[in-house]
């Protein structure tokens, strides 16, 4: 069975004709705006205004990180480690998430995506942009330290923003009130929001330009098709957002991590393990022969068990050059830029 989504140019790719697919197994361009919530409409002030507080280590209790720590542009908005550092030198246990496109969380092809339903982290344990910023304020290891009570992290946090007259006169003129518990956090989202690549080679060869990829990167996608990578990794964001168990120690079923800006993220997997696309792929396909040779009889005392999709997947070691070129073609360049300074007149976070 070949994989092939109906909105790929039949001229292009010369296949058969495909058996209907589910939402989240279609291939699909990103649209141009991540969906916001209707209490939280984005305007360009309200944006302004939480990449300032994004940059500014006066969010944490310890004022010496800030959402830039761990999320920084010139590494993809990712930290370019296996895993964070947060306070007090702590070594976080998963590595941090890029947040290019990350208002598109849970969007599947054909299926409508409301924002406050949208799943954040590793195990979706988390529904919307709103309520996911507001974690890492909270956490000991992340942005609270030791210098108060979990309870106590965002209304303290609150209150420095408020101590700060340019963060006052701005959630005035963008909220008409001072910084809240409930407006601090939907500045912040709105500016993650913000932060989308919709105008790769894929999304415009997806749209209809036959041009946008070469010959390599389209034999790539028949390869990342036929292999059966669209099982997981189908859908506009190149995710079906379900949680799978793929055998790591840790022995945590997790959801499948989007591929798009895979060029700028690396290392990869949830405990930035793998330092190259190469050796992800090279990680899959001894994997799906494991699963393989497990449902065929084998051990089947791991628990749990490994992801039965698993198995469909066909790769080969000499289909891995144009399956990285068409996996590179999900990445494209993205605004770097950074504050120059931050209200409370701290050092901008995240570079170093």
């Amino acid at each position: 069975m070949k994989f092939i989504s109906p909105l790929l140019c039949a001229a292009a790719l010369a296949a058969a004709a495909p058996e209907p697919l589910p939402p989240e197994m279609q291939l699909a361009a990103l649209p141009a705006r991540a969906p916001e919530p209707a209490d939280n409409p984005a305007t360009p002030a309200k944006i302004a205004l939480g990449r300032l507080l994004f940059f500014d280590p006066i969010l944490s209790a310890t004022k010496t990180v800030a959402c830039a720590t761990c999320h920084h542009p010139e590494h993809g908005w990712t930290d370019g480690r296996a895993v964070p550092v947060g306070t007090d030198l702590t070594l976080l246990t998963r590595n941090a998430p890029s947040l290019l496109n990350v208002g598109f969380n849970g969007l599947v092809a054909g299926v409508k995506l409301d924002p406050r339903d949208a799943p954040m982290f590793f195990d979706n344990r988390v529904q919307s942009l709103e309520a996911q910023v507001l974690v890492p304020l909270r956490m000991r290891e992340e942005m609270r330290g030791e210098v108060c009570a979990e309870a106590d992290a965002l209304p303290q946090a609150v209150a420095r923003v408020n101590a700060i007259a340019t963060y006052r006169e701005q959630f005035r003129a963008v909220f008409a009130e001072d910084a809240t518990a409930q407006n601090l956090p939907r500045a912040l989202a709105a500016f993650e929001r913000s932060l989308v690549t919709p105008e790769t080679a894929f999304d415009r060869f997806i749209r209809g330009d036959t041009s946008a990829l070469n010959a390599e990167q389209q034999r790539g996608l028949k390869v990342f098709q036929d292999a059966g990578c669209t099982h997981c990794h189908g859908g506009p964001m190149l995710s079906d957002y379900k949680p799978h168990f793929i055998g790591l120690a840790d022995r945590i079923v997790l959801r499948t991590p989007t591929l798009r800006q895979l060029r700028h993220t690396a290392p990869y997997m949830h405990d930035g393990s793998v330092r190259t696309i190469r050796d992800t792929l090279i990680f899959y396909e001894a994997l799906s022969d494991a699963v393989s040779e497990t449902l065929d009889g084998g051990d089947t005392t791991l628990q749990p068990p490994l992801d039965p999709l698993l198995r469909h997947l066909d790769l080969r070691a000499d289909d891995f050059p144009a399956l990285e070129a068409f996996l590179d073609t999900l990445s494209t360049d993205y605004d770097r830029s950074v504050p120059a300074n931050v209200p409370s007149g701290l050092q901008v976070a995240g570079a170093r």
